[in-house]
């Protein structure tokens, strides 16, 4: 289910509600051209005015939740000007909120490409094992999108509902290809097209599919490699030794200097919280660049 981040409302109320801000967002269009195509691999069913204008409305409703919480705070600790810092504070919040929503579709159609190639070789292999025992081809398509192959399993499931409906096996087949996000997923239907159009035998053709793929598969692994060991380094660098040697250098100038116990405590809390964020950061990162065709 999608969801907009850092919304407060649901999206069926956002998506009433953004229809009187509609010329918002077809005046925002050209600032995000990229968002149209993204928007189409994520399978988002909302055109590009529609989504600016939830983002818009729901950025807006973010700003006045996170101003009145900020005022409300530091009025109560007594800060000065606090409606000023806290009017700074929610439009810097609401900047990056609005730019994570925007960026959003980009995120959840790179989560739709991974869960695809993430089942791909599996799906491959259950198909040629369904062929070699004399399975028809739509009930091999049946089949598929009743298994559990994730974002697989839902396109072909929509290849069967396109079939049932009069269409022909490789007429379904192209539309799903057309709208697919992922590369490998695209080139492996295709080769299934063609192999159906000229009547070849499909084993084979998956056959040399499946090991196109592991080749690839290899290939990612190799890379994934190569990465990790600059990532390593950076995460020794972040995690292990600036922490220590700034460690060393604080008691060493906290007994030079004779800072407060307040601002030592400050300092201790704003380390701890730098090396967790590096460490989130870092767990991340390494999640991120995982190769897609690793199952599992």
């Amino acid at each position: 289910m999608f969801k907009i981040p850092y919304s407060m409302i649901s999206i069926g109320s956002l998506e009433r509600k953004a229809h009187k801000l509609m010329w918002v967002g077809e005046s925002m269009q050209d600032f995000f051209p990229f968002l149209r195509v993204n928007l189409k691999k994520a399978k988002i069913g909302f055109s590009l005015k529609e989504y600016l204008s939830m983002c818009f409305l729901s950025s807006i409703i973010f700003f006045v939740f996170c101003f009145a919480l900020f005022t409300g705070v530091l009025f109560f600790a007594g800060i000065q000007n606090s409606i000023m810092i806290a009017l700074l504070i929610s439009v810097i919040a609401t900047f990056f909120v609005f730019f994570q929503q925007v960026t959003y579709p980009s995120i959840f159609a790179n989560k739709r490409i991974k869960d695809i190639e993430r089942n791909l070789m599996d799906s491959l292999q259950n198909i040629l094992i369904q062929l070699d025992s004399g399975v028809p081809l739509f009930d091999i398509i049946v089949n598929i999108s009743k298994s559990e192959y994730g974002e697989i399993s839902s396109e072909f499931e929509k290849v069967v509902k396109e079939i049932n409906s009069g269409k022909s096996q490789t007429e379904a087949l192209e539309e799903m290809v057309a709208s697919n996000p992922s590369l490998l997923f695209r080139r492996s239907i295709w080769q299934i097209i063609n192999g159906i159009k000229s009547g070849a035998d499909l084993s084979t053709v998956i056959k040399e599919n499946i090991s196109t793929l592991s080749e690839e598969q290899v290939l990612q692994i190799q890379k994934y490699g190569a990465q990790l060991n600059p990532f390593a380094m950076f995460y020794m660098l972040m995690v292990v030794i600036v922490p220590s040697l700034g460690m060393t250098f604080l008691i060493i100038l906290s007994s030079l200097m004779s800072f407060s116990e307040t601002i030592i405590k400050f300092i201790f809390v704003g380390m701890f919280g730098m090396v967790m964020f590096f460490q989130i950061m870092f767990i991340g990162l390494i999640k991120s660049k995982r190769p897609n065709l690793l199952g599992g």
